[in-house]
């Protein structure tokens, strides 16, 4: 039953892995409509002065129960396993089918948002005003113009925290947020495709800085204000639809050589073959978080 449910953690970690690859979806939108968020956060944030007293000590089993360390590295295994291995196979895919793609990443999210708002309470006006401010937030990074390439350490290292918490944060894309700062092209796809440690050093150190001092304040907001903490998430997903509404036309500059995305152009659609391709693979997306959510209900 134990190896059962981290094989659940590890499939639902290659799920955020894959997220967190596609410029606009969050790794974090998966946790959260999987049942992991809040753990996945806690986890995190346990790594702490008691966490290091357990370890310099060798009270070895102690160090693993107070991390949570066996679910944390079953979900990290999963993510890092799909951004590693399935970088360049979504490469390809946006270069030859990027309607179909983000139809199915369009029909994902817009279903999870009925999930996530199911895990609220009480619906109540403060409840109401943070999902629109999430919404607003969301939206408002959406059409954020990217700045150019920066490959200075310190940079890299600013552009590893930022989108780490990105990343955690349903509906804000860590990708995407890299696309803002210039660097989703370096970090992403040559690096993570060519293993350049020479820029993944400097942007998983600030991942791993971001993800463990950002967990400490979610953590925080889900204990003492878990309603309006769900209903900004929710709104950061409900947001996060533009980036990936399906029709669409990417601007981008050319930057030493290299076209860069700065801006989406969206459009409305033709009706058809593509369209109806494309609304078959939002039914799909739909139909694969429904089950999820009740796969996770059977579960519990």
């Amino acid at each position: 039953m134990i190896v059962k449910e981290y094989l659940f953690n590890f499939l639902k970690g290659i799920a955020m892995g894959i997220a967190n690859v596609i410029p606009g979806v969050s790794g974090g939108t998966i946790a959260l409509i999987t049942g992991i968020f809040e753990r996945l956060i806690n986890s995190l944030k346990s790594f702490n002065l008691t966490a290091a007293k357990l370890l310099f000590k060798f009270k070895i089993s102690d160090f693993i129960k107070h991390t949570d360390l066996y679910f944390l590295l079953s979900v990290l295994l999963g993510t890092f396993t799909a951004i590693f291995s399935i970088a360049k196979l979504f490469e390809y895919l946006f270069e030859n089918y990027p309607v179909y793609i983000w139809a199915f990443f369009f029909g994902l999210v817009l279903a999870s948002i009925y999930f996530v708002n199911k895990q609220i309470s009480k619906f109540s006006l403060p409840v109401i005003l943070f999902f629109l401010f999430g919404t607003a937030v969301a939206i408002s990074i959406s059409i954020l113009s990217p700045a150019g390439e920066n490959q200075s350490i310190f940079y890299l290292f600013i552009c590893g925290i930022v989108a780490s918490c990105s990343m955690i944060l349903p509906g804000i894309s860590g990708s995407f947020v890299l696309v803002l700062m210039g660097n989703y092209q370096l970090v992403m796809v040559h690096a993570v495709s060519n293993f350049d440690l020479k820029i993944l050093i400097p942007v998983g150190l600030g991942a791993m800085i971001g993800l463990i001092g950002f967990s400490y304040i979610l953590s925080y907001l889900f204990k003492k204000y878990k309603d309006i903490t769900i209903a900004l998430l929710s709104g950061f997903v409900t947001g996060s639809l533009l980036i990936l509404w399906p029709w669409k036309l990417m601007i981008t500059e050319n930057f030493g050589g290299k076209e860069k995305l700065i801006a989406y152009e969206w459009f409305l659609p033709q009706i058809d073959t593509e369209f109806f391709y494309a609304l078959t693979f939002i039914i799909l997306g739909v139909i694969v978080i429904s089950l999820v959510e009740l796969i996770a209900e059977k579960i519990k």
